[in-house]
C-alpha cells in the first residue's frame, strides 16, 4: 500500500498532538469489529495511521494503514481479521515518521510465538536500551520506541512470561500505556509507575476490554470496571483477569493536559468527567480574568466547554460566532495565491452579523505555536470586530514535553520568555490572560493535585528524568 501524501500545511491545527489511542478485547467472537468501533471512538487521539491485530490459530494476523479508521479498514479486511482476541491502535507521530512501517500494533515473531504491541507515550531511555540491545545482536525494523519494549521483553522471556513483563517494566523509563497480545491469546495492559497516560478496564457481555478512554466503552456499550492503576500489569486470558503490581513512586504524574485538550469531553479519566472539568476551568478563568464584552465564543471545537463555564460565571452571553465545516477532509488541490487565509476559512466561517462591531471574548484551551491564533484574530479584525480579548483555560506553555506530546523544544512555544502583554500584542489582541496554575489545580477539586498531575509543560518540573539526546534526535514517539 502506497503511503498517502502529506496533508497540506494549511490543514494542520496549531495544537499539540499526542501519540495515540489504544483498544483491546478478549474472548469476543467479533473481536475485530468491536475493536474497529473502539478505535473509531478514539480517533481524536491519532489520525495518521490505524491498525488492528487479532489472535487466530496460535498466530497473529494484522492489518495496518495510513489514514483514518474508516479509510484503513473495509468489510473485506474485517473478514480477514476473524478472531476472538484483538488489539487496536490509532497513531499520531512526530515530524518525519508518518510512514506505514511505524504504524501499530507492532508484531514480532520469536521461537514459534508471536506478540503484538500498541503503545501510547514516550520511553525516555529508549535510545540507551536500543544501543544495548543492538550490541547484543538485536535488529530493529522501525524508529519506534515501542519496538525497544518488545525486544527487551523477548530477551527477558527466559525468566518466564510474567517475570519478563515485570523485568521489562522495571527497565523501561518514561510515560506509557501499553496493550499487548500473544499468539496464545493473552491480552496484557500496562501502565507506567507514574500513570502519565490513561488506560481503563471495561466488560462487554462478560468479555474484558481495555481502552485509552471511557468514550470507547460507551460506543460499544461496555460496562466501565475501573482504571488501570499506575505501575499495574493486567493479564487477561481464558481463566479471567489477574493483576501484577510493580513499585510506584509516592506521587503520581497524570498528564493534566488530557483534561485541557486531549481527552474527549464525554470521557471520564482519572476519576473525573472531562466535560465538567473543562467547564470548571472556564468558571475559574472568568473569576481570575474578567473583562467587559458583548459575547463569549470559542473557535470550535477548541475551548468550547471552557467557554460555557466562562459565560456561566461571567453572565456574558455564549455564542458560536464561528461555524465549523465538519466535512473538511484531505485535499491535495492547493488554493491559489489570491485565496488569502484559505486554511482558516476552509474550516471556520464567522457569522458576520453577530460579530461585526462587537467586543468579544475568545476562549482557547491552549496556545502552543501561535500561528493559527494570529491568523484568526487578523480575520476577525478585518470582519469589523471592535475589540478582541482572548482568555486561555490553562497556564502558558513555556516548557517542552518529553512524555509523548509533539513539542520537544522551547523554541516551538510562543509563550517561552514572553509576558502576557507581549504575547497579546504579538497576536493582535486587545487583552490576553491565562488561567493560573494554582487556579487550574484548584478547579480540579481533588485532594493534593500538586502530587497527582504532571505539569511540566507549565512549570518545568519534570517528574521523570529524560535524556536530552532522545528528546531531540533519536527514537520516534509511538
Amino acid at each position: 500500500m502506497e503511503p498517502k501524501p502529506p496533508i497540506p500545511e494549511f490543514f494542520h491545527e496549531d495544537k499539540p498532538r499526542e501519540a495515540c489511542g489504544l483498544f483491546a478485547i478478549h474472548g469476543h467472537p467479533d473481536a475485530a469489529r468491536i475493536t474497529y468501533f473502539g478505535l473509531y471512538a478514539l480517533q481524536h487521539r491519532g489520525q495518521e495511521s490505524a491498525g488492528i491485530a487479532v489472535n487466530r490459530d496460535h498466530t497473529i494476523v494484522d492489518h495496518k494503514g495510513m489514514g483514518l479508521v474508516p479509510e484503513v479498514f473495509d468489510v473485506e479486511h474485517m473478514k480477514e481479521l476473524a478472531g476472538v482476541n484483538a488489539i487496536g491502535h490509532v497513531r499520531y507521530s512526530t515530524t518525519g515518521s508518518s510512514i506505514l512501517t511505524n504504524a501499530q500494533p507492532f508484531v514480532v515473531h520469536h521461537r514459534n510465538k508471536s506478540y503484538a504491541l500498541g503503545h501510547n507515550g514516550n520511553l525516555v531511555n529508549a535510545h540507551t536500551l536500543k544501543r544495548e540491545l543492538e550490541e547484543s545482536g538485536s535488529i530493529f525494523q522501525t524508529t519506534m520506541d515501542s519496538e525497544v519494549f518488545l525486544h527487551y521483553f523477548v530477551k527477558s522471556l527466559k525468566l518466564g512470561f510474567e517475570e519478563a513483563l515485570v523485568e521489562t517494566v522495571k527497565n523501561v523509563v518514561g510515560a506509557y500505556s501499553f496493550v499487548m497480545m500473544t499468539s496464545r491469546g493473552e491480552i496484557v495492559g500496562i501502565k507506567d509507575p507514574f500513570g502519565f497516560r490513561p488506560l481503563c478496564l471495561g466488560k462487554l457481555n462478560g468479555n474484558y476490554v481495555l481502552a485509552s478512554e471511557t468514550c470507547a466503552l460507551d460506543l460499544i456499550q461496555a460496562e466501565f470496571v475501573r482504571e488501570i492503576d499506575p505501575g499495574e500489569i493486567v493479564i487477561i486470558d481464558e481463566n479471567g483477569i489477574r493483576s501484577i503490581r510493580t513499585p510506584v513512586p509516592a506521587c503520581s504524574a497524570f498528564c493534566i493536559f488530557e483534561f485541557i485538550y486531549f481527552a474527549r469531553p464525554d470521557s471520564n479519566i482519572y476519576g473525573k468527567n472531562v466535560y465538567a472539568v473543562r467547564k470548571a476551568h472556564g468558571r475559574r478563568l472568568a473569576i481570575e480574568a474578567p473583562v467587559e464584552a458583548d459575547l463569549v465564543m470559542p473557535f470550535p471545537d477548541s475551548g468550547t466547554y471552557a467557554a460555557l463555564g466562562y459565560s456561566e460565571q461571567s453572565k456574558i452571553p455564549f455564542e458560536m460566532g464561528m461555524i465549523r465545516n465538519h466535512y473538511v477532509g484531505r485535499t491535495f488541490i492547493q488554493p491559489s495565491q489570491s485565496m488569502r487565509d484559505f486554511g482558516v476559512r476552509v474550516k471556520l466561517n464567522p457569522i458576520r452579523d453577530l460579530l461585526k462591531g462587537k467586543d468579544i471574548i475568545i476562549i482557547e484551551d491552549s496556545i502552543i505555536r501561535g500561528t493559527t491564533a494570529m491568523t484568526r484574530v487578523r480575520a476577525l479584525r478585518e470582519l469589523g470586530v471592535k475589540r478582541v480579548h482572548m482568555r486561555v483555560a490553562g497556564p502558558p506553555h513555556r516548557f517542552p514535553c518529553h512524555y509523548g506530546i509533539d513539542f520537544s523544544t522551547r523554541g516551538e512555544l510562543i509563550a517561552y520568555e514572553k509576558s502576557e502583554k507581549e504575547l497579546g500584542d504579538l497576536l493582535g489582541l486587545d487583552s490576553l490572560s491565562y488561567l493560573s496554575l494554582e487556579g487550574l489545580l484548584e478547579a480540579m477539586e481533588i485532594k493534593a493535585p500538586e502530587q497527582t498531575f504532571c505539569k511540566a509543560c507549565f512549570d518545568g518540573c519534570y517528574p521523570v528524568e529524560f535524556d536530552q539526546f532522545l528528546s531531540k534526535n533519536c527514537m520516534e514517539r509511538s
